[in-house]
């Protein structure tokens, strides 16, 4: 059984730090080319309350290529620890609705120790910026299909590049 675990963790690690390579190599651009640059990666701590099933200490990469004013799209790759025991890998769009207020959200996959489920997200965040850096809270809704939702709550950290 711990030999299915680790694959299952191993196989959503592979895809997340996948799609979050690909989406820095197919957004990444000369940061000189503009007044702000485009690229955003963040590191996120927090928790995760899957009521039903448990509940950990959560952690996180998320990177932004910022496709106008209004739209960034990225990658989202977050594991929760304890009784949760699960990684989640997500596309995701935010909505810049202010230069500080996001609407996140996008479909994703979640891998645990016994189960994959398809995940979407909904989330809000409020980015506190300064010379280039983030500081940003954190609330989101994961609804796992046939599953039910979950709460993610946290911190990110981040630079744009």
């Amino acid at each position: 059984m711990k030999t299915i675990r680790l694959n299952s963790h191993r196989l959503g690690l592979k895809h997340g730090l996948l799609l979050l390579i690909l989406s820095v190599q197919a957004f990444s651009t000369n940061a000189s080319e503009h007044e702000h640059s485009p690229n955003h990666i963040s590191l996120f701590i927090g928790h995760t309350d899957f009521s039903e099933h448990g509940n950990g200490e959560t952690v996180g990469i998320d990177y932004e290529y910022r496709v106008s004013p209004l739209l960034g799209l990225g990658s989202v790759v977050e594991y929760a620890f304890g009784s949760l025991d699960a990684l989640t890998v997500l596309a995701v769009a935010d909505i810049h609705i202010t230069n500080e207020f996001i609407i996140q959200v996008g479909p994703g996959y979640e891998y645990t120790s016994e189960h994959e489920f398809f995940v979407s997200r909904l989330g809000a965040l409020y980015e506190f910026r300064y010379n280039g850096y983030t500081v940003s809270p954190q609330f989101h809704f994961d609804y796992h299909e046939g599953v039910g939702s979950s709460k993610v709550a946290g911190l990110a950290v981040g630079f744009d590049f």
